[in-house]
């Protein structure tokens, strides 16, 4: 395979994955949406949508092998193809959590709702939305600086999601009608929580290629 293929075809990749980013991460800001407006349609919508998700991902990872097996690269080059098959499959394991979320959302349609747990969700969510918008701009321009910046941003992640858990729990010792609601808000904030892990996971993948070690942000 010449080399002008084999980076015509590496374009194609780096395309596909960004492509898959962008459904992902508009997938998780659909379904914090759905749940705080409590809004079965677009619940529903986030989860027939995650078929093309699971879709490009399994592309991405045969194109991927294709790659490795007809042109055998090295150094960079395989490196580069090994990070966008690992960080695929972090942006699919982030459309599952969307749809978990969306899951939630028709768990608790009609149930006593806590504005102010909402409110705090809504912020939650926007913050991860940034920090996978961070992310995927930096695996874009492979920009190792950048990487390391948006995996700090999920120590705010993480300190939203102990303030929410907190807040239910307070909310549901007081009021029993709002054990049912209590419960899903920390499932939510739980699996926001976790896809800024895999958005920090990414970010590994963008220092792994520019240095070819693994390293913990």
């Amino acid at each position: 395979m010449p080399r002008k293929q084999f980076e015509d075809d590496l374009k194609k990749l780096r395309n596909r994955f960004h492509e898959m980013g962008d459904i992902t991460n508009s997938a998780v800001h659909k379904a914090v949406r759905s749940f705080v407006n409590h809004d079965r349609a677009l619940a529903q919508e986030v989860i027939n949508d995650d078929e093309k998700i699971n879709e490009l991902e399994i592309k991405l990872e045969k194109e991927c092998f294709e790659i490795m097996a007809l042109q055998q690269p090295v150094a960079n080059d395989l490196r580069m193809v090994i990070t966008i098959m690992k960080a695929s499959s972090d942006l699919e394991r982030i459309g599952d959590h969307a749809v978990s979320i969306a899951r939630a959302t028709i768990a608790t349609k009609g149930e006593t709702r806590i504005m102010d747990v909402e409110k705090a969700l809504q912020f939650m969510s926007n913050d991860v939305k940034a920090m996978v918008d961070d992310t995927l701009t930096s695996f874009v321009l492979q920009d190792v600086k950048a990487a390391k910046k948006a995996a700090k941003e999920d120590g705010d992640v993480d300190e939203k999601y102990r303030e929410i858990y907190k807040s239910c729990l307070e909310h549901m010792q007081a009021d029993a009608e709002t054990i049912v609601t209590g419960t899903e808000y920390i499932k939510v904030a739980g699996f926001l929580e976790r896809i800024g892990d895999y958005a920090t996971n990414i970010c590994e993948w963008v220092v792994y290629l520019s240095t070819g070690k693994i390293t913990e942000l």
